[in-house]
């Protein structure tokens, strides 16, 4: 999963935006982005919390600098541990090239100390787009975490995993509300980008405003699961 045979297979899956979404961690979005310069495809920074309640949530934005600024509160919130490589795996940041840069050594698998509603408005106040990341999965799903959706939770769109199509989702969970369901690979390994996706026809170039106008249904803009 280093960043040109990401882009490569982007680009061969025929995606034209993708989001590079690490766990509690942004550290290696910006060698994604910069390994897709001069190609068609749009790479979103981004970073999949583990919520304080530990469901997950995708943290999407337009620039770098923005998810920097959303790293640096999540910093601020992480348990303060230090990563055991044995046990939980390392931590590596790369270039735009896949080489070796550094490695994390704060603990990024634990929950961040941010509640789910909070992480949520605090995204939205840096432009950026938040949304509950496979509701329906057992692990750090919000359904199956927390049993109910949140009466305070203001989101625009909530994925599903890869297994749940929306209708079934609709079926299960009658409670859902009334917000679009999309669908993305959650690829840990480069033969499960693209596997399944959410299609969203814009009016400009892919963007978090066009990305949240299309999951709004707004002039024309729509989105949905092939």
């Amino acid at each position: 999963m280093i960043p040109p045979l990401m882009i490569e297979e982007a680009l061969y899956k025929g995606l034209q935006i993708i989001a590079v979404t690490d766990h509690n961690s942004c550290g290696n979005a910006g060698a994604v982005m910069e390994a897709a310069q001069g190609t068609e495809l749009v790479v979103l920074p981004g970073m999949e919390l583990q919520s304080q309640e530990e469901v997950d949530l995708v943290c999407l934005f337009d620039t770098l600098e923005q998810a920097e600024a959303w790293q640096a509160q999540v910093d601020a919130r992480l348990l303060p541990l230090q990563n055991d490589p044995e046990r939980f795996g390392p931590q590596y940041l790369v270039d735009a090239t896949g080489k070796l840069v550094a490695e994390e050594t704060n603990f990024l698998q634990g929950a961040a100390q941010i509640p789910l509603a909070e992480a949520v408005a605090s995204v939205h106040t840096l432009g950026g787009l938040a949304i509950p990341a496979h509701i329906d999965r057992p692990s750090k799903g919000l359904l199956r975490t927390l049993g109910l959706w949140p009466s305070n939770l203001q989101v625009e769109a909530a994925e599903l995993s890869p297994n749940m199509r929306p209708s079934q989702a609709r079926q299960r969970y009658p409670f859902l509300p009334d917000i679009p369901l999309i669908t993305a690979s959650d690829a840990h390994w480069l033969d499960a980008i693209g596997q399944v996706m959410t299609v969203f026809v814009l009016k400009g170039p892919p963007c978090i405003a066009e990305l949240r106008a299309a999951l709004r249904g707004e002039e024309g803009r729509r989105m949905f699961v092939p």
